[in-house]
C-alpha cells in the first residue's frame, strides 16, 4: 500500500490513514461484503432468514416467492417468479460486478442434474481429483467406508505419519461428506486423531479413498414428491470409543421424504447407559427438527402434521413419554424435560426395528449388505451408473 499521490510526509509526521475500503484476504472483507450486500437486497424488499443469515426470502401477494442464498461470493437465485428473479438480477447487476452462469449446473465443487423425476447433487469431479492428487485412481476399490472389525484409538503403537498430508486428507473428505452421508461415520471417525495421526488411522483414511473410488459419481437424489412431513431418525452406538468410551450419536432428517440434514458426531459426555446414549441423541434429532420447523415457518410453508422421530430403543422412548422414571433418569434430567416439552406438541416419538433405523449408517461402520441397504434409503443414487 502507498500514501496518496500528492501527500508529503515528514520524518516526524504522526498521523494515521484510516482505509475506507476492505482489503482482499483481510478477516474483515467478508464481513464488510455481506453487510453492503444485505443492505442491497434488503432494500429491495428481501427479508433476512433468523435460520439461516445467509438465506433472504420474498414473498408476492400472489403467494409466490424468490429466494437468495449466498456463500461469501457465490450466489443461488430461486423460486417460483421468474419475472421478479430476471428483474432482481438486473437491479444485483446495477450495484455489483456479476456474472449470470444461468442454470444451476456446478456450485462450490457441487453437481447439479435434474430430470422429471427430481434433482440430483454429487461431487464426482472433486472426488477424482482426489483420487488423482493422491496417486490413488488406480487403486483396489474397497465396498465399505470403514473396516467393521477395525477399532481406531489415539495410542495404537504403530509409527506416527505426515500430519500436515492426514489433516489435508481429512478436510477434503469432511467437505466431500456435504453430499455423501455415506461417509459420515468414517470421516467422523477419522477427524478424531488430526493431532497425533499413526500408521493405522492413515490405512483408515485410504480406505474412505478406496471405497471413492468405487463410487465416485454416487449422490443425493431429491425426488418429486406427495408427501408433505418431516421424519427424523436418532441412533446412537453406546461407548462404542475404544479410547474414552463415550458413544456415538447419529441423526437424519428427511423432509418430505427426501434427505435433507444428517450428522455423525461423539457425545461429549460418557453415557452409563445404551438408553441414556440414545437419549441424547433424540435431544439433538429434535434440535434439528426445531431448526427445521423454523425454516420452514419462514418460507411460509406450515406443517399439516408433527414431525416424527424415529427410536429402536424402547427404553429411550419409554422415558421420554414417561416422567416417572426419575431414578434413572436423574443424570439426564434437561434432556428428558426437553425432549417430553416438544413431544407433546410438534413432535411424535415412534419406535423402528434397528433393521429400519436409518440413522445406524451414522453410529458405526456396517457389513456389505447392510450398509448398501441403508444407502439406498437415505436416498442415494449413482447417476453415471444409471445413465
Amino acid at each position: 500500500m502507498d500514501i496518496p499521490a500528492g501527500l508529503e510526509t515528514t520524518s516526524n509526521f504522526n498521523k494515521v490513514y484510516r482505509l475506507r475500503k476492505s482489503l482482499y484476504g483481510l478477516k474483515q472483507s467478508p464481513r464488510a461484503w455481506f453487510e453492503w450486500f444485505t443492505k442491497v437486497v434488503k432494500g429491495y424488499g428481501f427479508v433476512q432468514c433468523q435460520s439461516d443469515h445467509t438465506l433472504f426470502v420474498k414473498h408476492f401477494p400472489e403467494g409466490k416467492l424468490a429466494i437468495i442464498i449466498v456463500y461469501v461470493d457465490d450466489i443461488i437465485l430461486t423460486g417460483d417468479h421468474e419475472e421478479k428473479i430476471d428483474l432482481l438480477k438486473k437491479l444485483l447487476t446495477k450495484e455489483f460486478e456479476i456474472k449470470d452462469l444461468g442454470t444451476l449446473k456446478y456450485f462450490l465443487g457441487m453437481e447439479i442434474a435434474r430430470s422429471k423425476k427430481g434433482i440430483a447433487v454429487s461431487q464426482r469431479k472433486y472426488i477424482l481429483d482426489l483420487l488423482n492428487e493422491t496417486g490413488m485412481l488406480g487403486c483396489k476399490p474397497a465396498e465399505t467406508p470403514m473396516d467393521t472389525t477395525v477399532k481406531l484409538e489415539e495410542s495404537d503403537g504403530s509409527a506416527p505419519v505426515d500430519k500436515g498430508r492426514y489433516q489435508r486428507l481429512v478436510g477434503k473428505l469432511i467437505y466431500l461428506s456435504h453430499t455423501r452421508p455415506d461417509i459420515g461415520f468414517s470421516v467422523s471417525v477419522v477427524s478424531q486423531f488430526m493431532n497425533n495421526p499413526t500408521e493405522k488411522h492413515m490405512t483408515a483414511v485410504i480406505r474412505i479413498l478406496r471405497y471413492l473410488k468405487m463410487t465416485p459419481g454416487k449422490g443425493l437424489f431429491f425426488q418429486r414428491t406427495t408427501k408433505k412431513e418431516i421424519e427424523i431418525f436418532s441412533d446412537a452406538d453406546w461407548a462404542g470409543s475404544v479410547t474414552d468410551r463415550r458413544s456415538t450419536s447419529g441423526y437424519c432428517s428427511f423432509v418430505w421424504g427426501n434427505l435433507v440434514t444428517w450428522r455423525s458426531k461423539k457425545q461429549s459426555v460418557v453415557a452409563r447407559s445404551s438408553a441414556e446414549a440414545e437419549f441424547h441423541a433424540m435431544a439433538q434429532g429434535i434440535c434439528e427438527g426445531i431448526w427445521l420447523n423454523r425454516l420452514l415457518e419462514e418460507l411460509r410453508v406450515p406443517l399439516k402434521h408433527p414431525m416424527v422421530l424415529y427410536c429402536d430403543n424402547q427404553a429411550a422412548i419409554s422415558i421420554a413419554k414417561n416422567p416417572v422414571h426419575h431414578d434413572r433418569t436423574k443424570h439426564v434430567e434437561i434432556d428428558r424435560h426437553f425432549i417430553k416439552e416438544k413431544i407433546e406438541g410438534v413432535f411424535k416419538v415412534s419406535y423402528t426395528p434397528t433393521n429400519c433405523q436409518t440413522a445406524d449408517i451414522l453410529t458405526k461402520a456396517l457389513a456389505r449388505v447392510n450398509f448398501e441397504d441403508l444407502t439406498e434409503k437415505l436416498g442415494m443414487i449413482n447417476i453415471y451408473n444409471a445413465a
